[in-house]
């Protein structure tokens, strides 16, 4: 099988030979030839088939001769110098960089191309008076890296980037160090004369080195502290809290009346161990967004028609989405999104609801038939009338429901926090328990007892066993190429009782159907025929049967009509064929063909008159679907809820277990009431699906995870997002969230052990600041060790289960 040289794709349809070397279209050759007379060459020696086959509509970018859309999307724009910064997702290899880095040597009014790869974008500069936006884009596209350019870049707003954990962490780590440097003398009782003579200064530098310890890097728990006591909730940072203000006050008091040396150590270790364990935890991907709506779905502008009068040529003009009225007239190109409910008015309509609805199929409409929002026309280009705008529109309105309002998924109690009101009230207990029975022995030692058991009690390492683990866990997903949102999700995932299913797109796949012919076989000469006529289609179902019957040989047809939404109908020396709906290529009134199933995808076909038989559509599921559910059905409770009519019902339930409960015509609302009724009754719910249908249903569910079969490209808001070809893998990552819990668990067992020790130095009077400065990093320290190796642990044996 020929490989194409410049993406790597088959060239089944058609190969072109341009020196010596094979391609699959017209527009790799093309963009083969812009590299190669243009001395870029060498993108094909970094990578071996690194190109991407380029597709270009005319009239796609006509939107960007519009002044008012061109500046929303220009970062900076004086004189005759631009600034522009596009997403481009088809960005993947070093090839890919490097040729867009050097984009001014396709044209000299590009000045220079700066590319961030980990967030696939690119940053070009050029001249606007030598070249326009428009032109810009369209040689990115010709060359196979169209940008990205939606909805969502009209209202975007710079992204802004908190590091401020990044600086608390900072100031921390170097007061650590200093006050440790300074604290070695008081440790060893050195009593070299100049050390005596500087031991105040020294003491003094501690405690200013602390300040900004204290009231900046550590100001977040204090926060956090107060705001858990407004709520009448004791989480972990109340304790925490409590162990640093009492670190800072008894250490302050100790060189006031010149009792010691403090803990101030102890308390800079404290901070930055702390910090260091959220800042091991704030794991993000960069290239990846969980926040998607409609906009990053809808285009940014659109084509109005404006009519005025009859025997006045008809204007087209670009207008942004938002600009839209009702009765405006709209033009829609073939594989464009449809921004607003409308009305068609002219052309042939075949319309693409699979990422709206989960409909499998393209759906047909004729004249004066409602057409939803979110749609792709397949098939040439439609007159629409617009009666809803895009806010008032079926699809945006599901973005109303309050579910999309809240902030996180504050329902869940995360394991740390669930102890910390326990651990906070048996801290305080033996504190002033242990308080009140040194003022009967010996009063003077009453205070330096109260505060140790404060300070010895910190739960420093039971705050770094979840970040740590977590965070391991974390980056171990990535790894395996389930990427999430945030650590916290981990949890969640291992709490999970109750997993539902997408069928369309989630456990089916979008690349390929499982097409079965039933009727009589057809001749040579009819196969011959029925390929031709095939590769002359465009519909999707036309070009899959075409793609499976691998042609060798092509007709030149002497007719060929084709009937959106009905068939296709072609003729050569004399045989003719029909190949389409049931209705379209047979005379049921005259008896002939099988009875027609609505709820099965067929293509029939007829050879001069006489009905042969069908292909029949079967959507092609995934690759470990029945080891999946039957692994979780021990375990979880398992539903499938599509979109889609009951066409496989039958199929799925012979191979599902007798527990996965089927339901279908299931519209996004009624996806996320489905969900919110479990949830009411107690159960913690996974929702895994692909499509702006199930936005809902994951942002309701416990767990929102989506399946895409290109991380890259758009996927509705979620906490995580799974590579399609990791889906084998989620009972899994389902099993190993649940170790890493099983993991803090034994974590906070460990940091039990060594707050028992420290309280016995505590309760006793004998806790010195040298005792408190190695048991407590000692700790966190140890803690930090048991997570990392035990999680890679687990990891491997995750790793070793996916490969066998």
């Amino acid at each position: 099988m020929q490989l194409c040289f410049h993406c790597g794709d088959s060239c089944d349809t058609q190969t072109i030979v341009f020196e010596e070397k094979s391609f699959c279209c017209n527009g790799c050759k093309t963009v083969y030839e812009i590299f190669s007379t243009n001395d870029l060459d060498y993108y094909y020696d970094l990578e071996n088939t690194p190109g991407i086959s380029p597709e270009l509509t005319d009239g796609k970018f006509d939107y960007l001769e519009n002044p008012d859309i061109v500046a929303k999307l220009l970062e900076f724009d004086e004189g005759s110098t631009s600034v522009v910064n596009f997403l481009v997702p088809s960005m993947h290899c070093s090839s890919c960089i490097w040729v867009l880095e050097n984009l001014s040597r396709l044209i000299s009014a590009i000045k220079s191309s700066l590319v961030n790869f980990p967030e696939k974008t690119i940053r070009i500069t050029f001249s606007s008076e030598n070249i326009s936006l428009k032109e810009l884009v369209i040689l990115l596209s010709r060359i196979g890296y169209e940008p990205n350019i939606s909805l969502e870049d009209f209202s975007k707003k710079p992204k802004h980037i908190d590091r401020s954990l990044i600086y608390k962490l900072g100031v921390a780590g170097f007061a650590f160090g200093n006050v440790m440097f300074l604290s070695f003398p008081e440790y060893f009782e050195v009593n070299e004369f100049w050390l005596e003579r500087f031991k105040h200064l020294f003491r003094w530098l501690m405690f200013a080195f602390s300040l900004p310890v204290v009231f900046y890097s550590g100001s977040g728990y204090f926060i956090s502290a107060y705001k858990g006591l407004q709520s009448k909730i004791l989480n972990i940072d109340v304790p925490i809290a409590l162990g640093i203000a009492t670190l800072f006050i008894r250490s302050t008091i100790d060189i006031v009346f010149d009792w010691g040396s403090g803990f101030f150590d102890s308390l800079n270790g404290l901070v930055f161990f702390l910090l260091l364990g959220k800042f091991f935890q704030q794991k993000t991907y960069a290239f990846l967004s969980f926040e998607r709506d409609y906009k990053s779905y809808f285009p940014m502008a659109v084509t109005r028609i404006n009519r005025k009068g009859i025997y006045q040529p008809v204007e087209e003009e670009q207008v942004q989405i938002y600009d839209l009225k009702q009765g405006d007239h709209i033009l829609i190109r073939n594989e464009e999104i449809i921004p607003a409910d409308c009305i068609l008015l002219k052309g042939d309509a075949l319309i693409d609801y699979s990422f709206v609805t989960g409909e499998a199929i393209p759906v047909i409409k004729e004249s004066g038939e409602k057409i939803y929002a979110g749609g792709r026309q397949k098939t040439g280009s439609i007159e629409v009338e617009v009666i809803k705008v895009v806010e008032q529109s079926y699809l945006t309105q599901l973005w109303s429901n309050e579910v999309f309002s809240k902030e996180g998924k504050g329902r869940f109690q995360n394991l740390t926090n669930s102890i910390s009101k326990h651990f906070t009230i048996a801290v305080l207990s033996i504190a002033i328990i242990t308080t009140i029975i040194w003022l009967y022995l010996d009063p003077s030692k009453a205070f330096n007892v109260f505060t140790a058991v404060l300070i010895v009690a910190c739960p420093c390492a039971i705050a770094l066993a979840a970040p740590f683990t977590l965070g391991n866990l974390l980056r171990i997903f990535g790894r395996n190429k389930l990427y999430l949102k945030e650590a916290q999700t981990i949890e969640r995932l291992a709490a999970v009782d109750t997993v539902i299913f997408d069928k369309t797109g989630t456990l089916t796949t979008h690349h390929k159907n499982t097409i079965t012919y039933n009727g009589i076989a057809l001749s040579a000469e009819e196969e011959l025929l029925l390929n031709s006529t095939l590769r002359a289609s465009n519909h999707p179902l036309s070009r899959s049967l075409y793609e499976m019957l691998h042609a060798e040989q092509i007709l030149t047809l002497d007719e060929f009509e084709e009937k959106v939404g009905k068939g296709i109908q072609a003729s050569y020396k004399g045989q003719d064929i029909k190949v389409g709906s049931y209705t379209y290529v047979s005379d049921r009134e005259a008896g002939k063909g099988p009875e027609k199933d609505l709820n099965r995808t067929e293509v029939h076909i007829t050879s001069n008159d006489e009905y042969k038989g069908y292909y029949l559509f079967q959507n092609s599921y995934r690759k470990g679907i029945d080891e999946i559910f039957e692994n979780l059905s021990a375990t979880h409770r398992l539903a499938v809820l599509s979109g889609d009519n009951e066409g496989e019902k039958e199929y799925l339930t012979t191979r599902l277990p007798e527990s996965v409960s089927l339901h279908f015509n299931h519209k996004p609302d009624d996806k996320l009431v489905f969900v919110k009724r479990l949830q009411q009754n107690g159960h913690k719910v996974m929702m895994i699906g692909d499509g702006l249908n199930d936005a809902g249903a994951l942002a309701q569910s416990d767990v929102g995870l989506v399946i895409s079969e290109d991380i890259n490209v758009f996927s509705p808001a979620c906490d995580g997002i799974l590579d399609a070809s990791r889906f084998k893998d989620i009972t899994r990552f389902l099993k190993l969230s649940s170790k890493g819990i099983s993991i803090i668990k034994w974590s906070f067992l460990l940091s039990l052990l060594y707050n028992l020790i420290g309280l016995g130095f505590a309760v006793t009077g004998h806790l010195e600041p040298v005792v408190a400065a190695i048991l407590m990093p000692l700790s966190s320290i140890s803690i930090v060790v048991f997570t990392t190796i035990f999680t890679q642990v687990v990891s491997r044996k995750l790793n070793a289960k996916i490969k066998s």
